[in-house]
């Protein structure tokens, strides 16, 4: 089994991950605050965009791992991770505000909806009814 899926989803998770990371270190070295968030609104808000994204990526992807893993991914799964992948970017933009503000509740959206349906197909794959 070669876990495409999964695979393509946690490379993708790392390159968002080092944007949102390289997000931060912009606005640290613009406000020139080093560490913490200095109390710099800018600076709080891509700090929690990239903390939001490493609170729930890894319970998508162990979800996905799962599901592929128990052969029950087929051609959906892809497209939920793609679908994922984009709404963690439009949170990104979104938590900057302006022109972009509406990603941010795009991405929350997105989230709890790929979290809850992982979730449900992985406990529907543990009770066999799938």
């Amino acid at each position: 089994m070669s876990l495409s899926v999964t695979l393509t989803s946690a490379a993708a998770a790392a390159l968002i991950a080092i944007w949102l990371s390289i997000r931060v270190g912009q606005v640290r070295m613009s406000e020139k605050i080093s560490v913490g968030d200095g109390g710099n609104e800018n600076v709080i808000r891509r700090m929690r965009a990239h903390a939001n994204f490493v609170e729930n990526t890894p319970f998508v992807l162990v979800l996905i791992v799962a599901i592929e893993l128990a052969g029950k991914g087929g051609a959906w799964l892809p497209y939920v991770a793609g679908i994922y992948m984009l709404g963690r970017v439009a949170h990104g933009l979104g938590m900057d505000g302006g022109k972009f503000g509406k990603g941010r509740s795009i991405g929350t959206l997105t989230t709890m909806l790929t979290l809850l349906g992982l979730a449900i197909v992985a406990a529907l794959i543990a009770l066999r009814v799938i």
